[in-house]
């Protein structure tokens, strides 16, 4: 499960920025195409911030939908899956956006 990993890699980033202070809530985006579950991430979260200035601080998480852009309409359409086929049957897409992972505000008290 790399959901562990990530949030392992989230607490350590925050507790690096926020000097030890309580943290009562982190936001970050994660992309619907990024391949991270929002609800295993959330359980994962919980797990690596016990023990921590994180401990007991809610995580919210946006997962925005992909975007991509088909070079064969040159038409742009969201995505929610790695199926990278447009409507029009081509498989000529690029993926414009929802790989994103990134934290993106936290609250300290």
């Amino acid at each position: 499960m790399h959901e562990l990993s990530i949030a392992e890699s989230v607490v350590e980033a925050v507790r690096e920025r926020t000097a030890g202070r309580p943290v009562h809530k982190v936001r970050l985006t994660v992309g619907r195409l990024s391949g991270v579950v929002p609800e295993a991430l959330t359980f994962c979260f919980d797990l690596a911030a016990a023990g921590t200035s994180l401990e007991g601080a809610v995580l919210e998480i946006d997962a925005p939908h992909g975007r991509a852009h088909c070079r064969g309409c040159r038409r742009d359409f969201t995505m929610d899956d790695l199926i990278l086929l447009c409507d029009c049957g081509s498989a000529d897409v690029e993926v414009v956006a929802g790989r994103e992972l990134q934290v993106t505000s936290v609250e300290v008290g």
